[in-house]
């Protein structure tokens, strides 16, 4: 019973170096992964980086662009306000030069029918 013993307690060992052997090979190729994901996500990280910085840059350089297109659209508005005004200010000096005009021509159509009318009445 012994020798029986013997023989299944070898095997038992045997199996135990194999799963043993197993192990390690799994915890080897497990390391072997995590090694190469971590590789993997510092790659990732410093391509993102790269990325985030390109984008950051057009961004900038389109914001710049937008600027500088704002500011001429606020110079265009400026001179076209300032145009408006002058041209407003045309129309009126003509608007008071022609009410001048009438003005004077009712004085003298007055000044007329008043002299018509105290010419009647001094008859």
């Amino acid at each position: 019973m012994s020798e029986a013993l013997e023989e299944r307690v070898a095997k038992m060992e045997g199996i135990l170096d194999q799963v043993d052997k197993r192990l390690g090979g799994v915890e080897s190729e497990l390391r072997d992964l995590r090694e190469e994901t971590r590789a993997e996500i510092r790659g990732l990280r410093e391509e993102l980086r790269g990325e985030i910085g390109e984008l950051r840059g057009e961004i900038s350089g389109l914001r710049e662009k937008m600027e500088s297109g704002i500011e001429g659209l606020r110079k265009e508005m400026k001179e076209e306000i300032g145009e408006l005004r002058g041209e407003i200010r045309k129309m009126d000096d003509r608007f008071y030069t022609f009410m001048k005009w009438i003005i004077a021509a009712l004085i003298g159509s007055w000044a007329t029918l008043m002299a018509a009318i105290l010419t009647l009445m001094l008859k």
